[in-house]
């Protein structure tokens, strides 16, 4: 395998790794908003 195509490869799957742990950030960031938000008003209706 030639360097330059390595150097590809790792550069891809390190973009994909970064990608993949911010997705589940905000994924689990706006989940828990929403819950908040829903037991706010919740509490409000009680």
């Amino acid at each position: 395998m030639s360097e330059q195509l390595r150097i590809i490869l790792i550069i891809i799957v390190s973009v994909s790794i970064f990608g993949l742990i911010v997705f589940v950030f905000v994924k689990n960031y706006i989940k828990n908003k929403i819950n908040y938000y829903l037991n706010k008003k919740n509490k409000k209706l009680e």
